[in-house]
């Protein structure tokens, strides 16, 4: 789901630093859903979100979240490096509202979403599953037969528009995808970082295509979920969850991209 959820990002925005986690996608989710860890009991709102489960929550603020975002990025189109620039904005402000959530929280609700938020598998089981599952089937495939339309995407507006393709529509429909896919894959088992960033860009240079491939970007975030699952869990001394490992690990990864990003722009 999260491999996904990168390679449509990055195909909408033609830019290899553009992923859920990135544009404040996954921070969206993950607020709405500490704020309904934190607040589950507090009040007929948040009692009402609380039965309804942590994936709707997830998914509404992912869906807030990238709204947000493609309201503040839109001028006259969706420009690639404005729209980054805005979801890192973006991204700061809801670190932020989290950080106030965990302050403000009962001890015991903080560790349990404090917990959640480093991203882990171990309380993962067959509920928890079936939405991802779901909404891979539905939603990837929906998405693997728009391959067209996102090739179009990332051949800039104009080209896209000449192809027949609906621009504003087409966009908004897409980046509706990747948020399902990230707010679901995040509900399940939190936010786990720099999979939907690092996933699709390791596809390419792997096929050597002009854009990140949908089913191999999806193959390679469920493998570099299990294989940092499989580090955090047997290799390492102290068992952690696996969102830690993703990021040790993702972290060299951006870096590499930065400095690609800077050496193309400088040639």
């Amino acid at each position: 789901a999260l491999g996904i959820s990168g390679a449509i990002t990055q195909s909408i925005s033609r830019n290899a630093l553009a992923s859920p986690d990135i544009l404040g996608i996954t921070a969206g989710a993950s607020a709405a859903a500490v704020a309904l860890i934190v607040l589950g009991g507090g009040g007929t709102f948040s009692g009402l979100l609380a039965t309804l489960g942590l994936p709707l929550a997830a998914l509404i603020g992912g869906v807030l979240t990238a709204i947000a975002i493609y309201s503040l990025a839109w001028r006259k189109g969706v420009d690639g490096f404005r729209f980054i620039l805005v979801g890192i904005a973006v991204n700061a402000m809801l670190t932020a509202v989290i950080g106030w959530l965990l302050i403000s929280a009962d001890i015991n609700d903080v560790s349990r979403a404090q917990v959640w938020l480093n991203g882990s598998l171990n309380g993962a089981n067959w509920s928890t599953v079936w939405p991802v599952a779901v909404a891979v089937v539905i939603v990837g495939g929906a998405t693997i037969v728009s391959t067209f339309t996102l090739g179009a995407l990332r051949l800039g507006d104009d080209n896209a528009r000449s192809l027949g393709v609906r621009l504003q529509h087409s966009q908004a429909v897409m980046l509706l995808a990747a948020v399902a896919l990230a707010a679901v894959a995040t509900a399940a088992a939190g936010p786990i970082a720099f999979v939907a960033l690092a996933a699709p860009q390791i596809a390419v240079r792997l096929l050597r295509t002009p854009g990140p491939p949908i089913i191999a970007s999806a193959l390679l975030g469920g493998l570099l979920v299990v294989a940092s699952d499989l580090i955090a869990r047997t290799i390492l001394p102290v068992e952690l969850p696996v969102g830690i490992v993703t990021s040790a690990l993702g972290g060299p990864f951006l870096l590499y991209l930065l400095v690609r990003s800077n050496r193309k722009a400088s040639v």
